[in-house]
């Protein structure tokens, strides 16, 4: 039976007290514990930034690489073990920014992995300066004057990338947050949820409360293209929920590994020692 305490390190968080990131690294216990899966079935991959530090706080299978590079390595392993559950926890401006080509690639491919976005609008670990996601006139380290370019939205590249399951939660709404990863792990393909997390220290317009008057829940969408214009929809009203979600062949399911995952497959090279010879 798996509990919460399976996946507790006896390493308390270090992030600043409020960080969104708490209600994040709850609800994704919760979802685990509730699905029964078991931390040596999982891997979870993280990304560079605040978000990462969660790797020192799941007792789980865990990889951090490269900034922006979470997605490929992700891929990496589900391919090689097609059994494992992969989820990968990313920042918006180590998945969207650094890492912007290989979201719309995996999107594109549909590997069979999730994909958690802690999207604050900032880039927290280096204090704060603006992300891609980052709203327009929100002034930070690195736009004084306030964000002069539009946003980019992590749901609106995924559903035109190809993005099969496509969501967005709330970190200051726990139990509804729960749901969608408890939804996102369970669907077959490449399931990216954007969960809007408040930084308490660097962005003090996008709060909890600011979060509350705005958001409510969304119905999944029968098109795209319906789930496309929720998608874009910021300001007075902010939808959260299952934009989208459709069934289709993964990476997984192609012919070149569908038949025995990688791991599987035997060590032994064909006459091995006649190929050393040639370099001896």
């Amino acid at each position: 039976m798996t509990t919460q305490e399976d996946f507790q390190t006896g390493i308390l968080p270090t992030w600043c007290p409020g960080c969104g990131n708490f209600g994040i690294w709850m609800a994704l216990k919760n979802a685990l514990t509730k699905l029964a899966i078991p931390n040596h079935n999982t891997v979870i991959v993280y990304g560079v930034g605040c978000h990462g530090n969660m790797r020192d706080w799941m007792h789980i299978y865990g990889v951090e690489g490269l900034h922006g590079r979470a997605l490929p390595v992700a891929q990496g392993i589900k391919l090689a073990n097609s059994g494992l559950t992969v989820i990968a926890v990313t920042g918006d401006g180590d998945c969207i920014g650094e890492g912007g080509n290989h979201f719309l690639h995996a999107a594109k491919r549909n590997p069979n992995i999730t994909v958690i976005v802690h999207d604050n609008q900032v880039y927290g670990l280096t204090t704060g300066q603006a992300s891609p996601t980052a709203q327009k006139k929100l002034e930070t380290k690195s736009t004084p004057q306030g964000v002069v370019e539009p946003p980019l939205s992590p749901l609106s590249l995924a559903l035109v990338a190809g993005g099969t399951f496509v969501s967005r939660g709330f970190a200051g709404d726990i139990p509804h947050l729960t749901g969608i990863f408890e939804k996102a792990i369970q669907h077959k393909g490449f399931s990216v949820i954007d969960v809007l997390q408040p930084c308490v220290t660097f962005d003090k317009i996008h709060t909890y409360e600011w979060y509350r008057e705005r958001i409510y829940t969304v119905e999944p969408s029968n098109t795209k293209k319906e789930a496309l214009n929720a998608s874009m929809e910021w300001g007075d009203k902010i939808p959260l929920g299952v934009f989208y979600e459709e069934q289709k062949e993964t990476s997984e399911d192609f012919e070149a590994v569908a038949t025995l995952p990688l791991v599987d497959f035997p060590l032994g090279i064909p006459k091995r020692d006649e190929l050393l010879q040639m370099f001896t």
